[in-house]
């Protein structure tokens, strides 16, 4: 049986992975969801996390956020500004790259290795979330938490490989082979969540980064 988009509660088609489980599909908004009976539980996914070896030292991972950085960040945000690093993994690399280099001071959440909410009663100029929205059940209520956790102008970067509705492509597709996996977008998924959020996009590179902006 077919189940309704957990975005924008449409009708979604349902299709199946050999190895990996149900998917729902939304042609309305673009969002593909894990069926819930196909997701993983939380001690699985952190045997997963586990195996990240992600650390400063590491010159190609440094890299790889720079490049997120210089294009989702740092046109948008100046330094000396107060963030918030959400889902920062076992090794904070992102939050360390700020601090160090760039005058920026980042707060950390992780909900396995950094479960402090210390971004409670908090206003942010900026919220970095790498590589974390496609491991979300309920992503529009995050969406929504990042909203309000904004000072007016802040800015939420988000990183997350976009699918390319191709349903062929997708069962073939590195991304959706990490069994953590369960969300997935495109920048139409991006443009729904903001237009429910209270925020707007001020910059995609239709691949994997996205910038919203409070809409005050």
């Amino acid at each position: 049986m077919d189940i309704g988009c957990k975005l924008c509660h449409s009708a979604t088609s349902r299709f199946s992975h050999p190895k990996l489980g149900d998917y729902h599909f939304c042609p309305f908004c673009e969002f593909i969801a894990k069926d819930e009976a196909s997701i993983i539980s939380e001690e699985e996914e952190l045997k997963i996390y586990n195996t990240h070896n992600n650390s400063i030292d590491d010159a190609g991972y440094v890299d790889f956020l720079y490049t997120f950085l210089n294009d989702a960040v740092f046109p948008y945000v100046s330094s000396d500004v107060q963030g918030l690093d959400f889902g920062s993994g076992p090794a904070p690399v992102l939050a360390q790259i700020l601090d160090q280099n760039h005058d920026f001071h980042l707060d950390i959440y992780d909900l396995f290795y950094v479960p402090e909410r210390i971004y409670e009663g908090k206003k942010y100029d900026l919220i970095t979330t790498t590589e974390v929205v496609e491991h979300l059940e309920d992503p529009l209520a995050y969406f929504h938490r990042f909203s309000e956790l904004l000072k007016p102008g802040g800015i939420l970067a988000v990183m997350t490989l976009f699918h390319h509705n191709d349903m062929t492509h997708f069962n073939n597709w590195h991304y959706m082979r990490d069994r953590s996996h369960i969300s997935f977008y495109t920048p139409k998924t991006m443009r729904y969540i903001a237009s429910k959020t209270g925020l707007k996009i001020i910059h995609t590179n239709n691949v994997r980064h996205t910038t919203f902006m409070l809409d005050s």
